[in-house]
């Protein structure tokens, strides 16, 4: 945990000093990005803490006792693999209602401190809603004051033909639905388009985060609202790859305890010698390989290469093949 947090700390020291940023408010960055660094380091931890304590007990002959007392080595296991599934079932809560509320306070302290702040409002924006029989489309939205300059509304009918047109100077949220300023319908009537002023407004009641959640970041939100902004990404016919596979590797991440679990139960009594050395080593090189190859399949699922679950899961699956060959050649 206190690796994670130093590389994070001095990665951006020098910029934190260039703009002269207080101490204090640099170890508060540090303090609030305390609980993700535990959510990195727990993995790593709980391998070591489970390959030493196996590999102790192999070194000073004890589990011979057991075995000739009838346990198997299975049997065994199954407390510390009920130990590394608990843990994953934790660290996916912890996750989401921990690490992401104060991953998102240090990324905007940071921001502050670094002179990068982000602003919600977006430019350009379309919307489907309806399953694509409505489309939004928005000049500029502002989220401050959920109020939306130069709006379109295209109404279309289950054969995709034009039902109606509607233009708004502006329109302001007042909690339930859009209150459109100056509205106009356009609509087909008699075989000619005829155009006028719109009485009501309430049926237009799309979400006003809907018009803001593209442009959120994955990590910084629950796994509901997570699954809201791909759905909206998808809605909006806008780039949802990244999004999906960001969320799918919230729960595949959350799987990695049990996973080293079974590597660890595997590697525990294949050390008779250094015990504490070789199992370190080894949970170290086994966490290096294993980060390595969930970048690698990420970043190609991000990229459109393979499909995002496959990206987010093939490396816990891949891990667990290979916990259950070393599982099968384990001493017992």
């Amino acid at each position: 945990m206190m690796i994670v947090s130093l590389i994070d700390l001095f990665g951006n020291l020098w910029r934190y000093l260039n703009y002269e940023a207080p101490i204090r408010q640099i170890l508060m960055v540090s303090l609030y990005y305390l609980p993700k660094s535990i959510s990195y380091a727990l993995p790593v931890a709980l391998l070591f803490a489970g390959a030493y304590t196996l590999g102790d007990l192999y070194g000073k002959n004890e589990l011979t006792i057991v075995f000739a007392s009838g346990i198997s080595f299975s049997r065994f296991s199954q407390s510390l693999l009920l130990i590394g599934l608990g843990v994953s079932i934790f660290s996916f809560f912890f996750d989401d209602r921990v690490v992401i509320p104060t991953l998102k306070m240090k990324n905007e302290l940071a921001r502050v401190l670094l002179h990068q702040q982000i602003k919600k409002d977006n430019y350009d924006v379309v919307i489907k809603a309806k399953n694509g029989l409505l489309i939004y489309s928005v000049d500029y939205y502002d989220q401050t004051k959920q109020t939306i300059n130069g709006l379109s509304i295209i109404e279309k009918d289950t054969n995709g033909l034009l039902v109606s047109i509607v233009r708004a100077h502006s329109a302001l949220w007042n909690g339930e639905y859009w209150e459109l300023s100056n509205a106009l319908i356009y609509q087909w009537e008699e075989g000619l388009l005829r155009v006028k002023p719109l009485i009501d407004a309430t049926a237009y009641r799309e979400n006003p985060d809907t018009f803001q959640r593209s442009a959120a970041n994955v990590e910084e939100l629950s796994a509901h609202q997570a699954v809201l902004l791909v759905n909206d990404l998808k809605a909006a016919g806008l780039p949802f790859i990244t999004a999906l596979a960001d969320y799918y590797h919230r729960f595949s991440f959350a799987s990695a305890s049990f996973v080293v679990m079974i590597l660890s139960i595997s590697m525990g009594g294949r050390f008779r010698k250094n015990i504490l050395l070789m199992s370190l080593l080894a949970s170290l090189v086994a966490a290096v390989v294993f980060y390595v190859i969930e970048m690698i399949s990420m970043m190609m699922a991000k990229l459109g290469y393979i499909p995002p679950i496959v990206g987010a899961w093939f490396p816990i699956v891949t891990f667990i093949g290979i916990g259950i060959i070393l599982l099968r050649t384990a001493k017992t």
